[in-house]
């Protein structure tokens, strides 16, 4: 018997290898429409990574947000526990997006300047992926939906999540419903405006957090939306100084201030009695 080479490996005879009539791996995720999906506009090599991480990056906040929406309806119906599953998993797709960050760094001013003029107008303020995302976790904004109304099924779709309670609406709700004094603008207000920080939900917290064996359930989601709040800022930091290193204080190609706007965005909280209580604990 002829000894196999030492860098191979065999095929198992069980292993698929005709699909002319079946499902394949490239068939399942449609492949074919994803990897031909990146269409450069010059000839630039360091553009497919530009693409790609932006594509990339679409996808994660398309799952980002389908989880978001699971907790919402989960927490809805008290179903806290699955909740807490699926805000670990956000958590986890935002440090991805942190991480993805990383990767674009290594393209250099230089480099990008060679094809920047090829994006136009075209700038991340206009994915409808991150704006329905932060929607879902309360930056209610209607003039931001605007940019999407030449899209109408896109601009629905952003319409429904400005409309309707966000995570943290769903959570200060359910506040109200164990009992604890909430002021009733915050239960029954237009959900298409900012949420402002109230001092009856910061006092619903601080008993929660004082008495955590008692609500230990409302404790424990008050940390996963931590959770969140901290892995979001990270990424929003890490893009706001990518870009500085990128542009540095260029306008931004959809026609920002660019690293001055991104700036501004490190200051809004989606949970802002929660980080607040820190300090009366």
């Amino acid at each position: 018997m002829s000894k196999e080479p030492q860098n191979y490996r065999e095929i198992e005879d069980t292993v698929h290898t005709d699909f002319k009539d079946r499902m394949s791996y490239g068939d399942y995720l449609n492949l074919d429409m994803v990897l031909n999906a990146q269409q450069l506009r010059s000839t630039e090599h360091d553009e497919m990574l530009f693409i790609i991480i932006h594509q990339a990056s679409e996808l994660w906040m398309k799952l980002a947000g389908h989880e978001v929406s699971a907790a919402i309806r989960l927490i809805e119906n008290d179903q806290y526990g699955p909740s807490f599953k699926v805000i670990s998993r956000v958590k986890m797709i935002f440090n991805q997006l942190t991480q993805s960050w990383s990767i674009l760094s290594t393209l250099t001013p230089t480099d990008y300047l060679k094809f920047r003029d090829t994006l136009g107008p075209a700038s991340g303020f206009q994915s409808y992926a991150y704006r329905k995302l932060e929607f879902l976790l309360g930056n209610k904004n209607d003039k931001l939906a605007r940019v999407h109304r030449h899209d109408s099924v896109v601009f629905n779709e952003l319409t429904s999540a400005l409309e309707s309670p966000s995570l943290y609406d769903v959570v200060i709700r359910k506040l109200h419903e164990a009992g604890f004094d909430i002021d009733a603008t915050k239960l029954k207000r237009d959900f298409t405006q900012p949420y402002e920080s109230n001092d009856s939900v910061r006092q619903a917290w601080l008993e929660v957090y004082r008495n955590t064996d008692t609500h230990f359930d409302l404790y424990e989601l008050g940390e996963k939306l931590v959770d969140i709040e901290d892995a979001f800022q990270q990424w929003r930091f890490k893009h706001m100084y990518t870009v500085q290193r990128i542009i540095g204080n260029r306008m931004g190609t959809g026609g920002s201030s660019g690293v001055p706007f991104l700036r501004k965005a490190l200051d809004i909280s989606f949970f802002p009695e929660l980080l607040a209580l820190r300090t009366e604990l």
